[in-house]
């Protein structure tokens, strides 16, 4: 397939043209009142030549704004690209297409679709862009805009299909809740590889939307708190068996040497026992006061 790429088209500054034809324009008139005056028929012919020139002249003027191009043609064939800002000539004939290189953005449709993992969620994005190839914005594709929109859905549906919302076994896994700089990385990547047909640059692409679909969103809900609620437990049992080693290795050492507290097995496993439950416990806990010995 043939590409066509930017090419910079011959147009001139339009200031010294335009005061050449206001110029030409009164000359045409001054003759034209001398004609008529002198009943002299050339004169008014050579006016009406040199007025048709400025009419031809006048039309080749168009006006370029700062951030925008003019894409031109003669006779459906591409002659390039101008991009200088203010009044322009070119050719009467060229085909001025204006086309707006400022940033543009715009936020996708909540779409619904599954995970990695076959959940149902809901997901939307908002793409920033602009064109940089003029030439095959317009010739590229049909409508550079709409070729943008339907892309970014496009793209936006895949990235949910390719990763797991969360991952509740395995921390290494990246997922979409989880990992939002790399998701949007890729994100960006799978964009300008669509766009780059339309000449197109995606500036960034980042996820504005991402939930469970409401048909699973309390079941998940649940096994999340589930989750929170093991790793909490996990985490201070791991800190309480840390206390209680360094309880007993404290009883045992004392202070100085002399006040030690030697504990055999037995002990060791009731007190243990007796601490951990104490940390452990979501309750305040009620101490029972043992006066007797350790064995009644």
């Amino acid at each position: 397939m043939n590409v066509l790429s930017e090419s910079q088209a011959r147009t001139r500054a339009g200031v010294p043209w335009l005061i050449g034809n206001v110029v030409l324009a009164l000359v045409s008139i001054a003759l034209f009142v001398l004609g008529i005056t002198n009943e002299n028929v050339w004169q008014v012919i050579l006016a009406i030549v040199i007025w048709l020139i400025a009419t031809v002249i006048g039309i080749g003027f168009y006006m370029i704004q700062p951030n925008q191009a003019a894409v031109v043609t003669l006779f459906g064939d591409y002659r390039g690209t101008d991009r200088t800002p203010g009044l322009r000539i070119a050719n009467p004939l060229y085909r001025k297409r204006k086309i707006s290189e400022r940033v543009r953005n715009f936020t996708t449709e909540t779409s619904k679709v599954n995970d990695a993992n076959g959940n149902p969620i809901e997901i939307a994005a908002v793409v920033v862009w602009r064109v940089t190839d003029t030439a095959r914005a317009v010739f590229g594709v049909d409508d550079f805009t709409s070729y943008v929109e339907t892309q970014s859905e496009s793209a936006v549906r895949q990235l949910a299909r390719s990763y797991p919302y969360d991952n509740f076994e395995d921390d290494a896994v990246t997922t979409l809740i989880g990992d939002t700089s790399e998701v949007n990385e890729d994100l960006l990547i799978e964009l300008q590889e669509r766009a780059i047909e339309a000449g197109v640059e995606i500036i960034e692409s980042r996820i504005t939307d991402l939930a469970y679909a409401p048909e699973i969103a309390e079941a998940m809900l649940r096994r999340q708190q589930a989750s929170a609620i093991v790793a909490a437990r996990m985490k201070i049992v791991e800190g309480a068996v840390l206390m209680v080693q360094e309880a007993i290795e404290a009883l045992e050492r004392g202070t100085d040497g002399h006040d030690s507290i030697p504990l055999d097995n037995d002990r060791k496993a009731t007190f243990a026992s007796n601490l951990m439950t104490v940390i452990a416990s979501d309750n305040p806990t009620a101490p029972v006061v043992n006066v007797g010995t350790l064995n009644r």
